[in-house]
């Protein structure tokens, strides 16, 4: 570390900041300084947090900028704290939503992936992912975040891909991956499958169609209701309650299936709920996952009655070839002719759509690779309900978590794709044997044949990111140093729409191959949302583009404003105004920074200087300073961001500016050497700290502005982060300062009150409750004198009322400014018996609450006497304020 000596001037730091040449040159510095880099710190204590790594497929957007942002701060903080922190970043392949991004583009120039075969057409895929990648890469630069590039990750690298096979080979190996013939969920735009979670339900309003199935014996019909009728093709039976007395008679006996004349059974089976409908259910067990199982109990044909596409197949009779939605038409038309519709009823239902494609999800019988989630879920359950899980912030969303979990279904890992981890399964193409291995090689040696040829599928996405944690720092190699080090990591950082997508599938894995939790806390924001509270989408047109925000304000501003306006758990609003009051706090600093750095011209580091006789002014900010930091430091590791951001606020915009360095300035311009020697080193020690507070929030303006200051490093990333000095205490100069802003914020708003301006001197007497309010006011009249603009000023404890004045009461103290001529009497006394109200509310609100038994007998000691300290007070002023309007009337 070299030591600046502070010998900048103020002439060096321009009258307003400009965030575009700071941003640019400090991202810079920090990445040349190698200040991000984790690993330089052996005997440190390890802080790890691992990106949720972005999708390839685009722009990050405004709820990317705030997930990322709040790990910023996580981590520069930590960083500050000494610990040894690690924010290791990456990107995802995203299989699905990348695949159909690029068969767009290449729609566009008349091209599909078949034309251009496998291999070119992934060609085509790393492209994508080069430039999006490197986009992303701009994008994390301008927002200022503090990731250590060196460790940087794709779910599609070699070392991830290593940690794939190795996961799918041994899940297989244990029989906890199987493949199978079921009912999936088909996405007929992407030709894939999809797993539960990436499905997405819509509100439809639709048709309730009722059929007539006739009895072959010709002696009636049964009725069945449904919302698809283009199903009723690959019908393989109709069911209904065994105990049904309408029709258990029927059971065993045969219908005729319309228009395809196919003979299908009636069977009885307790899934149909007798009350429901006609009681009678129409059985399609290729195109309904609940029809599935009941066909196996009943082993009934499969009948598959579309294509991959959505299209009509050869099953399908007369219809084949037409998209499923006409064929819906032509046969509700054809049915209608036969007389076998009897009725049609406005439905609304539920639909499933593909959450990438958009397409309607069709139930489609599909042979694919799944994993047995519950041996894997009890693993997770039990660490949760040990307490040796992970804790999730607010503690409302293990509940969530846990629900799912508990009910969870097995898991479609299979993907009809070509952009992804590709399923590690080779058959032989001359006996159509099957081996899973990690790869060809040991496939061929597993079989002793070499005519193999690799399954076409790849794996769901969520697959290879379920790894993340781990696989990101050198698993499966056990002994790898990061892997030592680093895993498991302190904080995930992410969106609840992403807790069973993502969270659990990382801990179902962790557990079964590291037997250790991948974090120890979750931590789950919400959505941002528009000024409307609507959530953003490219329909509405209402997106912010993070980039735009800071183009027009900087990063700093937009950082601060959306890690400050939410509170864990909850969505937040994205407002431009506040993004405008965020950077005139940026503003405000810079101002406050500027004022410091003129006075502060000569001192260098070793000239600070805090101990000693300090003023009253000097030791109330280091005290207040201190209880900032204290409580910042303890609401960082609390993830409340938005109490942070408040208690930033009040201390440097109100305490800061507004009060100390207006007292300072006094001194500063004094003749009294010592006492300004004095006051510019609580003036530097100060802002340096309050910097180091503020930046992890706004990380290029308080780098800028410490490096002018005089500071002991390189960089303020690694400065060390204050700690709470119980030597700074001053609870005697707190109060002191108290009643001094008591009495000038009194007097400027009985100035507001009568308009009469600062610049116009006034006589002030104060009157103070007790000899040791007169000795704070007698130490600090000059402050009083000053901030009021007296021409007489008198504080004495039997000071002479006058009779025609303008009152204040303040703890410990009464005010009168003479103002003859220049106020009403009358008006002087309604205000007066306005705030004689005001305090008798006060007073009967508090003795209510001590009045309260319920209240008294819970409440702790501390409370109880803070309000009785309140009603003691309040009644003392509402004591004078009496006193003053009675003689007011005389």
């Amino acid at each position: 570390m070299t030591e600046n000596q502070g010998q900048h001037s103020s002439a060096e730091m321009p009258t307003t900041y400009d965030p575009k040449s700071a941003e640019q040159k400090w991202y810079r510095h920090w990445m040349e300084g190698g200040f991000f880099k984790a690993g330089q710190k052996p005997d440190a204590k390890p802080y790890t947090i691992v990106i949720p790594p972005p999708n390839v497929t685009g722009m990050l957007h405004i709820g990317h900028a705030l997930d990322f942002t709040l790990q910023d701060i996580l981590v520069r903080t930590k960083r500050m704290q000494g610990y040894d922190a690690l924010w290791l970043p990456g990107t995802d392949h995203a299989g699905i939503a990348t695949q159909t991004k690029v068969e767009q583009k290449l729609r566009e120039q008349g091209v599909s992936r078949y034309d251009l075969g496998r291999e070119k057409f992934l060609e085509q895929v790393w492209e994508w992912k080069d430039q999006y990648a490197e986009t992303i890469h701009e994008q994390w630069a301008k927002m200022g975040f503090s990731l250590d590039y060196s460790r940087e990750r794709f779910t599609l690298d070699e070392g991830l891909s290593d940690a794939v096979r190795e996961v799918f080979v041994k899940l297989y190996e244990k029989g906890l991956i199987y493949r199978g013939k079921y009912i999936i969920n088909w996405d007929p735009a992407a030709r894939t499958a999809l797993s539960d979670i990436e499905v997405e339900y819509k509100e439809v309003n639709g048709h309730l169609y009722h059929l007539q199935y006739p009895l072959k014996d010709g002696s009636g019909y049964i009725t069945v209701a449904t919302t698809r009728p283009e199903t009723m093709l690959g019908d393989s039976a109709v069911a209904v309650h065994p105990e049904d007395e309408r029709y258990s008679h029927l059971i065993g006996k045969t219908l005729i299936l319309p228009i395809i004349e196919r003979e299908i059974p009636i069977i009885g089976d307790e899934y149909v709920e007798k009350e429901f409908g006609s009681g009678a259910v129409k059985i399609t067990p290729a195109h309904d996952p609940n029809d599935f199982e009941v066909g196996l109990r009943h082993d009934l044909p499969q009948i598959t009655v579309m294509d991959e596409s959505g299209t009509m197949n050869g099953a399908a009779g007369k219809y084949q070839g037409l998209d499923r939605s006409e064929c819906r038409k032509q046969i509700v038309k054809d049915m209608q002719d036969m007389g076998v519709l009897i009725k049609i009823e406005d439905h609304v239902h539920q639909v499933g759509h593909s959450e990438r494609s958009g397409a309607v999800v069709e139930p489609y019988l599909s042979t694919q690779w799944f994993v047995k989630m519950k041996p894997l879920a009890e693993a997770a359950i039990a660490a949760q309900k040990t307490g040796k899980g992970v804790s999730f912030v607010p503690d409302r969303f293990e509940k969530i978590y846990l629900h799912w979990i508990e009910n969870v279904r097995d898991w479609c890992i299979s993907r009809q794709l070509w952009w992804g981890h590709r399923i590690p399964a080779w058959y032989s193409e001359s006996t159509g044997e099957m081996v899973v291995a990690r790869n060809e090689e040991e496939a061929k040696a597993k079989l002793g044949r070499d005519d193999l040829v690799q399954d076409n599928d790849v794996l769901d996405t969520w697959f290879s990111s379920a790894l993340w944690p781990f696989s990101t720092l050198g698993w499966p190699n056990e002994d790898s140093e990061d892997f030592k080090r680093f895993f498991p990591t302190d904080v995930l950082v992410t969106g609840y729409d992403i807790i069973y997508f993502w969270v659990a599938r990382m801990i179902f894995q962790s557990l079964e191959f590291t037997e250790q939790i991948p974090f120890k806390d979750v931590l789950i924001h919400g959505l941002v949302r528009d000024s409307e509270g609507r959530k953003m989408s490219k329909s509405l047109g209402n997106g912010v583009d993070p980039l735009e925000v800071i183009e027009k304000y900087g990063a700093d501003a937009m950082r601060y404003m959306i890690s400050t306006s939410s509170t864990p758990g909850q969505d937040l609003r994205f407002r431009w105004e506040r993004v405008e009051q965020a950077r005139n706090f940026a503003n405000k600093i810079w101002n406050a920074s500027r004022f410091a750095l003129m006075n502060l011209e000569g001192v260098t580091y070793d000239d600070i200087d805090i101990s000693g006789d300090l003023s009253t002014a000097d030791r109330w900010i280091l005290h207040r300073f201190n209880e900032t930091a204290r409580d910042i430091t303890r609401l960082i590791d609390s993830y409340e961001f938005g109490e942070t951001g408040r208690l930033l606020y009040n201390f440097i915009w109100d305490d800061l500016c507004d009060w100390y360095i207006e007292f300072a300035k006094l001194t500063l311009y004094g003749d009294n050497s010592e006492s300004k020697r004095k006051t510019r080193s609580v003036l530097a020690y100060v802002l340096d700290r309050t910097l180091r507070l503020i930046h992890p929030f706004m990380p290029f303006i308080s780098e800028e502005i410490w490096q002018h200051l005089p500071h002991c490093g390189e960089s303020i990333t690694v400065a060390e982060w204050p700690q709470y000095d119980a030597a700074l205490e001053a609870p005697d100069a707190v109060q002191e300062m108290n009643l001094l802003i008591d009495v000038i914020r009194a007097v400027r708003n009985i100035r507001s009150e009568v308009n009469v301006p600062m610049s116009k001197k006034i006589e002030l007497i104060v009157k103070p409750g007790s000899e040791d309010m007169l000795d704070i006011v007698n130490r600090n009249g000059h402050y009083i004198r000053r901030f009021c603009n007296t021409s007489e000023y008198e504080a004495s404890l039997d000071a002479a009322v006058p009779d025609k004045a303008m009152t204040a009461v303040v703890t410990g103290a009464e005010l009168y400014l003479p103002l003859s001529g220049l106020i009403d009497i009358s008006q002087e006394i309604a205000r007066l018996e306005k705030e004689l109200d005001h305090l008798n509310k006060e007073v009967e609100r508090v003795e209510k609450k001590l009045a309260n038994e319920g209240f008294v007998a819970k409440a702790p000691a501390k409370v109880i006497e803070e309000e009785r300290a309140k009603m003691a007070d309040y009644a003392d002023k509402r004591d004078k304020v009496l006193t003053r309007i009675e003689e007011l009337k005389r």
